[in-house]
């Protein structure tokens, strides 16, 4: 993998390969790049980015702030470097949080579309809002990473998925390797994330992914997206729980080259960071 410095100092890895429009792959809380393994065969159309996010992978290491600002102040770094252009973004769980921050900033005008994979705009139920996850559960997860990391992560790990296999315990073992005092502040500062007012500003077309065996998010979080977004589309896998890409990768990645065949590509003026 390849290695960017960050604008403070911290070293964050990823991977660069292929040619076309540019592929943007962002993974979950706990994962890494090489969860989009099996969106690799994409890079025979795409340029294909796949980031390890700080404190992930081998960005584990990285030093600095962990929240979900950093982490988009970093992808946003390196789209500037990679001077990319005309991108699509392909944001999972925690990878949509900072795309949705990506988009609505300056770092925006390099995305012509983006991909969001069952994630929900605020993750912390509260008067009015029900699409994501209770206070009771949140606290709870909060309480299991900092006491009980490695049975947190081998629950997770299976979670993900539709039914438990051989996927379920190489995500746990993934999952299981992250160090947890950094995990816990990036599921911190993702608990008080709240994208909502962000998305009507958003103008790329996005393409809504679901499993519909998802454990965490259902059906209405995706139509609330839908309806959110100025240009949406919602799309559910039969067959998936909260991984669509690794559960139904022939079928992902043919829904990700239809949707980017019918992007439109911007101005042919280089952007400048």
């Amino acid at each position: 993998m390849e290695r960017f410095t960050a604008s403070d100092g911290a070293r964050i890895a990823y991977r660069d390969e292929g040619r076309g429009r540019p592929l943007v792959f962002l993974h979950g809380l706990m994962a890494h790049s090489g969860f989009f393994e099996r969106q690799r065969s994409l890079a025979d159309d795409f340029r294909l980015i796949a980031i390890d996010l700080r404190g992930h992978g081998e960005s584990r290491d990285a030093l600095g702030g962990r929240s979900i600002a950093r982490l988009a102040d970093d992808v946003a770094e390196i789209s500037a470097a990679l001077d990319l252009a005309d991108a699509v973004g392909v944001g999972w769980s925690l990878g949509a949080t900072i795309l949705w921050r990506l988009l609505a900033g300056p770092a925006g005008r390099r995305f012509a579309g983006a991909v969001v994979v069952d994630m929900t705009p605020r993750v912390l139920n509260a008067e009015g809002w029900s699409l994501g996850l209770s206070r009771e559960l949140c606290e709870a997860r909060t309480a299991a990473i900092r006491d009980d990391f490695q049975a947190f992560a081998a629950g997770a790990g299976g979670a993900i998925f539709a039914s438990p296999g051989p996927e379920a315990d190489w995500a746990a073992e993934q999952f299981a390797a992250n160090d947890p005092r950094a995990i816990g502040a990036l599921w911190e500062s993702l608990v008080e994330e709240d994208a909502r007012d962000a998305l009507p500003a958003i103008r790329q077309p996005t393409l809504i992914v679901r499993g519909a065996h998802s454990h965490l998010y259902g059906a209405s979080t995706a139509d609330y997206l839908a309806g959110a977004l100025p240009t949406a589309s919602a799309v559910e896998f039969a067959g998936s729980g909260h991984a669509p890409h690794l559960e139904e990768p022939d079928l992902f990645n043919a829904t990700l080259r239809d949707f980017a065949a019918i992007l439109p590509r911007a101005a042919t003026e280089r952007l400048t960071a």
